[in-house]
C-alpha cells in the first residue's frame, strides 16, 4: 500500500561555498514521511498562487565576491557558480520560498518498502533551451559523469556514498551499466541506494544533480561551458554572456516548464570583490541586493530594506585528544562554560550570526514537527561559575596550570572572535592564552599533522539532516581532534541503515550529546550569519540557508 503526500519537505546546504546564513528558522516537514513505499507528487499551489506583475526591462542584479571560474557542473564547486547556475538549471526537484524540496523536472517520485529505490516522473514536453526533449537519459548521463573519475569539483561523494556501484564506478572497478541509475522510459528515472537515506530526494536540488544533455555536451568537447552559446539549459534563465572576471548575465527561459510563474525577464550576477565597491553599487541603484559586512551592519540596521540570516554553517573550537593538556575533560569543559556565545555574536560578530546551542545548526531538520536543535536543546551552555570550578579540578588532576594556544586562521572575522575568547577566558578562568595565527593552509596542515591544542574550525551542511555533521567524527584523524569512541561510531553507523525514521533520529540526537555534552570534544560557538539590504521595490528573491544561494524564480519588481 502506498501513502501519498504532498511534496511538502525541506531540503538540502549544500554549503555551496562549499557544495562549503537568518530570520529564517527553518521547516520542519519533510517529503517522504511514514513507513511504508511512498509516493511524491507535485502540489497544485503553483497554479493558485497570486499573480504578481511582470517585470519589464527591470534587472535584477546580485554579485558574487570571487570570479565565476566555471560553469561546468562537474568541475565547478564554489557558491559562485552555483549562483549561476542554479537558476539556469534545475534538478528533480527545487528549493521554493520557504526552502523546502518541491517537485520540479520531476513532477512525482515513489520510494520503494526497503527504501532503497527511488523512481522519479519527470514532466510532459520538458525541453532544453534550443527545443530538444529532455529525458531520463540525460539525469543518467549527468549522474554517471559526476560519479566518474572525470568530476573535478570534489563532489562525486555526494552520489558515490549513496547510490549502488558508484564508488566502484569512481574506481573503475565497475561500468556504467552496474551503477544504481536507470532511466526504464524517456519519463522515467530509477535511482537504486546502498542504504536507506531519508534525506537522498532533496540532494537533488544540489547543482551537481542536474541533468546534462549527452549529445549536446559531447559535440561541444572541451568547449563546452566556456562560453554562454556553449551551453543549453533547463532552468528558469539562460546565460546569454559570461565571462569569469566579469559575471554573468541571464534572460527568461521561455522553454522552462513553469515559464509562466517567472516574472522576472532579465537578471545578472556581476563579480565584485570589493565589499564597499558593491556597497556603493547599491547605493547607486546597480545592484538588487548587497551583502553588509560587520562594520556597516550598525549604520544600516535600522534601514527597512535591511535583514539578516544564519546559515546552516558552524564555527566551532576542535580539541586536541592527543594534546595532554587537552585529553583532560575538565579543561575541555571549562574552556566551553566559559564562553559567552550571545554576546559573541550580538557584540563582535553582528552580522546575523547565531549563538550555538549546539553542533547542528538552528533550523535543520528533526522532524514534522520540530527542528533537530529544538529536539535536542541548549547543550553546550555557558556558566563562568561552573566553567572556574571545572578549570581548578583539571588543573588540579594535571599537576599544573596549562598555557593554553588557540591556533586559528588569519582572516579578520576569526582573528576577532579568538581575541573575544581570549578575553572571556582571562575574564572566567584567570588565564592568558596564545593565539596563534596562521594561513588556512599552514592551520589546516598543522590540525591534519596533529600539531595543536585546540583550533577554531568550521563545518558548514552539505544537505538538510544532522548526519551532515555528525558522521565527520568517526574516522579518528586528528583533524577531528584523533576521537575514538566505540559508542559514537555505532550510533552513527546504524543510523546510517536504519530504515525507521524515529529511531534514526534518536539515535543522531544521543550522538551529538555524546560528542558536545558527554566528551566534550568540539566547543560549538555560533551559527555564521548575513546581513543584507535589498531594494524595497524587489520582492520574492530567495536567499537559502544552504543549498543553492539565490533564487531568481520567486523573484519580481513592485
Amino acid at each position: 500500500m502506498k501513502k501519498r503526500v504532498l511534496a511538502l519537505g525541506t531540503v538540502a546546504c549544500f554549503v555551496i561555498g562549499t557544495l562549503s546564513g537568518c530570520g529564517f528558522t527553518g521547516s520542519t516537514s519533510s517529503p517522504t514521511t511514514g513507513g511504508a513505499s511512498q509516493s511524491v507528487e507535485s502540489s497544485e499551489a503553483a497554479s493558485d498562487k497570486k499573480e504578481a506583475p511582470a517585470a519589464g526591462d527591470q534587472v535584477l542584479s546580485v554579485y558574487a565576491n570571487a570570479e565565476i571560474k566555471t560553469l561546468v557542473q562537474w568541475a565547478a564547486s564554489d557558491n559562485q557558480s552555483s549562483k549561476v547556475n542554479n537558476n539556469a538549471f534545475e534538478g528533480l526537484l527545487r528549493l521554493d520560498e520557504n526552502h523546502d524540496a518541491q517537485p520540479a523536472l520531476a513532477e512525482s517520485y515513489d520510494v520503494s518498502d526497503d527504501k532503497l529505490t527511488y523512481t522519479f516522473h519527470l514532466r510532459d514536453g520538458l525541453q532544453w533551451s534550443d527545443g530538444t526533449p529532455l529525458t531520463a537519459n540525460d539525469f543518467v548521463f549527468a549522474w554517471l559523469k559526476q560519479m566518474s573519475a572525470e568530476a573535478t569539483n570534489g563532489y562525486s561523494f555526494i552520489m558515490t556514498d549513496y547510490i549502488v556501484n558508484g564508488a566502484e564506478y569512481n574506481e573503475g572497478k565497475a561500468s556504467a551499466e552496474d551503477v544504481g541509475v536507470k532511466a526504464l522510459d524517456e519519463k522515467t528515472f530509477q535511482v537504486i541506494l546502498k542504504a536507506p537515506t531519508p534525506y537522498f530526494s532533496r540532494l537533488t536540488v544540489l547543482c551537481q544533480f542536474f541533468p546534462l544533455n549527452e549529445a549536446y555536451v559531447t559535440s561541444k568537447g572541451d568547449q563546452y561551458g566556456l562560453s554562454a552559446e556553449n551551453m543549453i539549459y533547463c532552468g528558469p534563465y539562460v546565460i546569454t554572456s559570461y565571462d569569469p572576471a566579469v559575471g554573468a548575465t541571464l534572460k527568461k527561459n521561455d522553454k522552462y516548464w513553469d515559464a509562466a510563474n517567472v516574472k522576472v525577464e532579465n537578471a545578472q550576477v556581476r563579480v565584485m570583490k570589493d565589499a564597499s565597491a558593491a556597497l556603493n553599487a547599491y547605493l547607486a541603484d546597480e545592484l538588487s541586493q548587497v551583502a553588509l559586512d560587520s562594520a556597516n551592519v550598525a549604520a544600516y540596521q535600522n534601514n527597512p530594506e535591511f535583514s539578516s540570516k544564519s546559515e546552516f554553517r558552524t564555527e566551532y573550537l576542535q580539541f586536541s585528544l592527543s594534546n595532554p593538556v587537552m585529553a583532560n575533560k575538565n579543561i575541555r569543559r571549562a574552556v566551553s562554560m566559559a564562553i559567552d556565545r550571545e554576546t559573541l555574536v550580538k557584540a563582535i560578530l553582528a552580522d546575523g550570526s547565531a549563538p550555538s546551542a549546539g553542533l547542528i545548526a538552528e533550523g535543520m531538520y528533526g522532524n514534522e514537527s520540530k527542528s533537530f536543535r529544538d529536539l535536542n536543546g541548549n547543550i553546550c551552555q555557558f556558566d563562568a561559575e561552573q566553567a572556574k570550578k571545572y578549570w581548578e579540578e583539571g588543573c588540579k588532576e594535571l599537576g599544573q596550570t596549562p598555557t593554553l594556544t588557540l591556533l586559528v586562521r588569519d582572516d579578520s572575522v576569526t582573528k576577532a572572535v579568538a581575541t573575544y575568547i581570549q578575553s572571556e577566558l582571562n575574564k572566567n578562568l584567570g588565564i592568558d592564552i596564545v593565539i596563534d595565527t596562521k594561513t588556512v593552509q599552514a592551520r589546516n596542515e598543522l590540525m591534519d599533522n596533529d600539531n595543536y591544542m585546540f583550533a577554531s574550525t568550521a563545518w558548514g551542511a552539505d544537505y538538510d539532516d544532522a548526519m551532515t555533521y555528525l558522521d565527520l567524527w568517526t574516522n579518528g584523524t586528528p583533524y577531528r581532534g584523533s576521537y575514538q569512541n566505540e559508542q559514537y561510531n555505532k550510533l552513527i553507523n546504524d543510523a546510517r541503515v536504519e530504515t525507521d525514521d524515529a529511531k534514526r533520529l534518536d539515535m543522531l540526537l544521543q550522538a551529538e550529546n555524546l560528542l558536545i555534552d558527554e566528551d566534550v570534544i568540539v566547543a560549538p560557538l555560533y551559527h555564521r550569519g548575513s546581513a543584507t539590504l535589498t531594494k524595497s521595490n524587489v520582492k520574492g528573491l530567495v536567499n537559502h540557508p544552504f543549498g543553492p544561494d539565490v533564487e531568481f524564480k520567486y523573484a519580481y519588481f513592485e
